[in-house]
């Protein structure tokens, strides 16, 4: 997946700095930091949860709308 983001000039510096003492690319640093932020949320690590499976009595087939998705999966 390719996306854009707007970096402070600052801290592109600092990471571009970073990388280059570690040997590493921009990209290994910042897709580090990410991976750090997805796994720690407030000092814990993240909750994980299990996405609903809709089956199919016929694969392929299942035809839903959003309405009808939104009672199946109800996140209470």
């Amino acid at each position: 997946m390719r996306t854009t983001i707007d970096i402070p000039d600052e801290t592109y510096r600092e990471l571009k700095v970073k990388a280059a003492r570690e040997g590493k690319t921009f990209r290994e640093i910042a897709l580090r930091a990410i991976k750090r932020e997805l796994e720690i949320v407030g000092g814990e690590p993240a909750e994980k949860f299990e996405i609903p499976v809709i089956r199919s009595r016929n694969p392929g087939t299942l035809d839903l709308t959003n309405e009808q998705i939104d009672e199946l999966t109800a996140f209470t």
